[in-house]
This record gives C-alpha cells, sequence and structure tokens, in this order.
C-alpha cells in the first residue's frame, strides 16, 4: 500500500508542475498589463493628466481690460464702465453637474432647462473652462450663489466691468454698443489677443473705435479647492484700461435734438461750420445701448430687427432720401455759376409748367405768380426751378452738387455711411442702359427723381455755404487720452476740398437763405427766432408720386406714403457757426415739421455759446471706475 501511494505521488507532480507555470503566466501577464497602463498614463497620456490634475488645483483667471471713457467736448461723461458679476459654472468641479443645475434652478428661481441647455451648447468647451451661465446677474443672485456656495460646487460669480451709457437712447446711433465676440469675428481677432467670452465694440463708435477703447487684458493663477472655490492669488497680471475718447459732441445740444424729435422718425444734425466738428447727431426713433451691455435676449433682439420703423438704423448716414426743396441751393449756385440764370429775369408761375404733353405742377395750388430767382428761393417756387432745370441741364446739376459732396460718403469715420445718389446722363447709361430723357431733369430740379442724399451729407453742403465754401471732412473724435491725461491722438479740421464761387453768387444765395426764414412769405418762417438770425431753406419730399396732377394733402396719404420734411439752415446768418439739418420723416411740410426743431437746436446751441467759458468746462473727476 505504501509503495502505491508513493508511486501516486509521483504521477501527479508534473500536473503541480504545469499549474503553477499557468499561474507564473498568470501572474506575469496582470503586472504586464498593469505597467502598461501605467506607461500609458504617465508617459503616453502624462500631459493631459497632469494638466487636469493641475487645474483641479490651479487656474487661470483671464481679467478683461477695463474699457475706455467717452467724454463729450465740455468733459461730460457719455460712456463708462461700472462693475458687475457674471455667474460661472465649471462642469469638472461637480460629481454631478445636472444635479448642481438643478439646485442653482431652485435657488435662483430659473427654469432648470434653460441652464441644463445652456451646459448642452458647451459641451465640446476645454475641461475646465468657465461656462456663463448669466451675465449681468442681480444682487439678489449674487447673495444666492455665495450663500449656498457649499451646495454648489463649480459654481463662482466673475467681477467684469461692464459697459454704461449715461443717456440711453440719446446718443445711442453714434456711441453704438458692444457684443460678445461670436466664432466667425474670434478666427479673424484671435490673433489681436481677443478670447472667448470677449466683448467688441458691433456698431457706432465703439465698433469704429475699437482699437483705443478695448484696453489690454490681464489675468490671476488661482489656487482653488476642491469645489472650485478661490483659496488664493499665486501670480497676477494686470489689466490696463483703455483710451478716453473726447468728442466734439455737446451732450446738452445732443439732448436737445433728441428731445426735439421725441415721437417723430427722423433725424437732427449739427455741424461747426468753420471745422467740420460734428455738434449733434441724432436718429429716432433708437435703442437703449445698455440693453446690449448687459446681454440682448434673442426676444429682444427679434423685436429690434422686425420693428417696421428701424430703431437701429442711423438715419443721419444710413437714410438716403430725395431732398426735395432743399436741392434748390445747388440748382441757384449751378445756375448762376454756369451763367444760365439771370437773377433780375422773371417768370410767371400759374402752378404748373408743361414739358411735351406732361405737367409739372407746383406745390402752391395757383402758382407764386411773377418771380425772380429771390423769390424763388424764398418761397420755393417749383416752376421756377423746373425751367431752371431745364436750361442748366443735369449734367452741370450734377457738377456742382458733387462739388458739395452730394453723391459721395463724407468720410465721417462713422459706421456704415451711404453716399447717396446724384444721377447724370452717364449714370444712367451705366445703370439702366439707357439715354437720359430731358424731361428727368425737371425732376432733378427740384430735388426728385433718382437723387438721393444723407442728412449728414445736407448739412455739410450747408456749412461749406456758410463758411464761404470749404468742405471738411466730418468728425466726431477730438483726441484720445491716457489713463495718466497724456494726449495720444488729436484730430483737427480737415478740409476735403474747397468751392470757388463768384462773390455775387454768395451774396445773392445768402441773403436769400436769409429771406426764406427771416422775410416776407418765406417757406422758413417757423424758424424765426428772437435770439438769432437764421437762414436755411425748407424741402418736402415726396414718397410716392401723385398720378394726375391732382393736389392732394401729405396728411390725406396712409402714414408711410406721406412726405418727408426737411429743413436745412446755419445761424447766426451775418457770422455762421452752426449749421443744421432736420428730416422728420412723413411728417409733411418742411416748414411746418422741421423749421421749428431746428430753431430749438441753433437757440440751445446760441444758450450755450452765451454762457461764461468756466460754466461751459465740466472735469470729469473722481470717476468711480470697475476694475
Amino acid at each position: 500500500m505504501a509503495l502505491l501511494a508513493d508511486i501516486n505521488r509521483q504521477d501527479g507532480a508534473p500536473e503541480l508542475r504545469r499549474r503553477a507555470r499557468l499561474l507564473y503566466l498568470v501572474l506575469i501577464l496582470v503586472f504586464g498589463a498593469l505597467l502598461a497602463r501605467l506607461f500609458f498614463l504617465q508617459v503616453v497620456d502624462g500631459e493631459r493628466y497632469t494638466f487636469l490634475s493641475e487645474n483641479n488645483r490651479v487656474r487661470i483667471k483671464r481679467i478683461p481690460g477695463t474699457r475706455g471713457m467717452v467724454l463729450d467736448r465740455q468733459g461730460q461723461l457719455l460712456v463708462d464702465s461700472r462693475p458687475s458679476f457674471d455667474l460661472l459654472f465649471v462642469a469638472e468641479d461637480a460629481e454631478e453637474p445636472e444635479n448642481t443645475l438643478r439646485q442653482l434652478a431652485r435657488y435662483l428661481r430659473r427654469d432648470e432647462k434653460e441652464l441644463f441647455a445652456i451646459l448642452e451648447e458647451n459641451k465640446k468647451r476645454p475641461a475646465f473652462e468657465e461656462i456663463v451661465i448669466g451675465k449681468d446677474v442681480d444682487w439678489a443672485t449674487v447673495v444666492a450663489v455665495e450663500t449656498h456656495q457649499i451646495d454648489l460646487p463649480g459654481v463662482s460669480l466673475r467681477a467684469r466691468p461692464r459697459r454704461s451709457y449715461a443717456d440711453g437712447p440719446v446718443g445711442a446711433h453714434i456711441l453704438g454698443y458692444l457684443g460678445e465676440i461670436g466664432p466667425k469675428q474670434l478666427k479673424i481677432l484671435k490673433e489681436q489677443g481677443y478670447a472667448t467670452g470677449d466683448e467688441f465694440g458691433q456698431y457706432g463708435l465703439e465698433k469704429t473705435w475699437e482699437y483705443f477703447l478695448r484696453g489690454q487684458s490681464g489675468g490671476q493663477q488661482v489656487e482653488v479647492d476642491a469645489l472650485g472655490r478661490r483659496v488664493r492669488v499665486l501670480h497676477e497680471v494686470t489689466d490696463v484700461p483703455g483710451y478716453t475718447v473726447h468728442l466734439t459732441l455737446d451732450r446738452q445740444l445732443q439732448e436737445t435734438a433728441f428731445e426735439a424729435l421725441k415721437g417723430k422718425e427722423g433725424t437732427i444734425v449739427a455741424l461747426d461750420v468753420n471745422t467740420g466738428a460734428i455738434l449733434a447727431m441724432v436718429s429716432t426713433p433708437a435703442f437703449d445701448p445698455n440693453v446690449f451691455a448687459r446681454g440682448i435676449k434673442s426676444d429682444e433682439w427679434q423685436a429690434l430687427m422686425k420693428d417696421r420703423l428701424r430703431p437701429l438704423s442711423n438715419r443721419a448716414i444710413q437714410g438716403q432720401y430725395p431732398p426735395g426743396s432743399t436741392f434748390k441751393v445747388i440748382m441757384a449756385i449751378a445756375g448762376l455759376e454756369e451763367g444760365v440764370l439771370q437773377p433780375e429775369s422773371r417768370i410767371s408761375d400759374p402752378g404748373y409748367y408743361y414739358f411735351g404733353n406732361r405737367q409739372f405742377r407746383d406745390w402752391k395750388k395757383g402758382g407764386h405768380g411773377s418771380v425772380d430767382l429771390h423769390r424763388a428761393i424764398v418761397e420755393s417756387c417749383d416752376v421756377y426751378f423746373y425751367q431752371a432745370g431745364q436750361r442748366i441741364g443735369v449734367d452741370r446739376i450734377a457738377k456742382w452738387a458733387r462739388a458739395f459732396g452730394l453723391g459721395e460718403k463724407s468720410g465721417a469715420t462713422l459706421d456704415d455711411e451711404k453716399a447717396g445718389i446724384v444721377p447724370d446722363s452717364e449714370w444712367k447709361r451705366k445703370r439702366f442702359r439707357q439715354p437720359w430723357y430731358p424731361g428727368e431733369t425737371l425732376s432733378v430740379a427740384i430735388g426728385q427723381g433718382y437723387l438721393t442724399v444723407t442728412p449728414l451729407q445736407l448739412a455739410n453742403m450747408m456749412a461749406a455755404v456758410a463758411n464761404g465754401g470749404t468742405l471738411y471732412r466730418p468728425r466726431v473724435v477730438d483726441k484720445i487720452e491716457s489713463v495718466d491725461g497724456t494726449v495720444v491722438r488729436e484730430y483737427g479740421p480737415e478740409k476735403i476740398r474747397t468751392i470757388s464761387l463768384k462773390p455775387a453768387t454768395w451774396e445773392r444765395l445768402r441773403k436769400a437763405l436769409a429771406d426764406v426764414v427771416n422775410g416776407v412769405g418765406g417757406t422758413g418762417g417757423a424758424a424765426r427766432s428772437k435770439i438769432v438770425e437764421i437762414a436755411g431753406k425748407t424741402g418736402t419730399a415726396q414718397v410716392v408720386e401723385m398720378k394726375g396732377g391732382a393736389y392732394v394733402k401729405s396728411e390725406q396719404l396712409a402714414y408711410f406714403n406721406r412726405d418727408h420734411a426737411w429743413f436745412v439752415a446755419y445761424a447766426p446768418a451775418q457770422n455762421p457757426k452752426i449749421a443744421l439739418v432736420t428730416l422728420v420723416e412723413h411728417g409733411g411740410h418742411g416748414g411746418e415739421a422741421a423749421a421749428p426743431m431746428a430753431k430749438k437746436v441753433i437757440e440751445k446751441y446760441m444758450e450755450i455759446q452765451a454762457r461764461p467759458s468756466e460754466q461751459q468746462q465740466v472735469r470729469i473727476e473722481g470717476t468711480t471706475r470697475a476694475d
């Protein structure tokens, strides 16, 4: 029996050795797999996990530079930056991001689906990148987040400067607004130091002068705890505020112009006749740029875009309108300079003029009777200028219109300026491949037909008439200063061209323009002032053509078919300082609707000028700025 047991033990030895070898192989494979995984984690993917680990402890907090202030010509504050808070979320700091957002929604009384949607939109962002879930949040939100921070891992608040427009919509179209940089813009601007979430000037002064206003971003290297809360600052690079921009605008004049246009669609532009400086530029209806500063909502944006009254359009430089009878200023100059019009010669106006088989009617039923050039301007006689246009010809009319800046952009540093149209025979041939017909000249002669201008162009035309023939480039920026008050850039008058006219032409034209307002029978009598002598010209521009020669009052038409009301002016008549244009869309007659508004603005200007210089200067001291 003992011998048999010994034989069995000998027979089992090979099996044990086989099992031992198999066990050793399994152990080698297991340790090999562990070593391979360690090699992958520490060598192959080590940099990624080092980044994740470090970001779990150290974060880079980018701090956008505070944008520069904008001041008016008297030093009054128009645009500044104020402190605000953004609500941020880092999903990687929360074990269950959805639960954290659900809890946050309860504290803030917001729809949790709204927060989930924001998280979904940002799912492709880099790890530990902050998601903005609320801009310019109110104080109740700040308190709620700070109070319940322990229950909201990954949720934090960031203080940042937010743009503030002191007068809301008053200067909206010239100052513009900011908006967050979109993906397409970021591709272009990334090399200039912009990053996701930065704001960029999207319109107006904020856009055209972005380079000077933007400032330089700074940053902090911050140590955070397990909940993503800041523990201490490890390193900091201070942000640099943007430059201060001083404008040529006068805040009080701007407010007066805005108030004059209240409830109307239109624009008022005022220029310094001796420098081209823009003293006021208002377009109504307007929008509040503060809405964009805090982050405009989708429904708010859609409402602005769909509004038939076009509140986002700057009518002063983007609106292109028939100038109506204001164009008779150019007609008088062209006729006198080309030797076609004899000032003393009279024509008889029965209220209409036949050219071929078509009747061209005067605005005044029954006509103006016997008129010479002076009375034709003062009373705005259409029949006189029909005949004048026929004799001058469209090409010579176009030459003088372009000399005074019509049909071309003024070159003002403003956003999306339009050029308007000054037609001539060559223009029509290129545009329509048709010849110019003589009857079309009659429409141009009273500021209708193909002819269109911008209000800024007409204001600049009147400034050139007022100063004796110098056409300046309109400008809105006077100078740019650094934070310490050093003048970085300064801008002065820039001449476009000098227009030479015969002294007799200037004399006759100015006398007629003065009598438009102050003389007997002048169409601009509503602008007559006890404070200052105003010279000007009224205009009524048809929106739709009246068929059949019928006299229909503008107010009897559907609103959007009513005539536009114009008034162009300068003052004082004998020593001009300010030139101005007023346009009231669908306002009817220029003498009734536009002239009184111009009077208000000019009288305000004279009031401002009469003040002692020390009262005009207002310095900004101790201004609070967001850091």
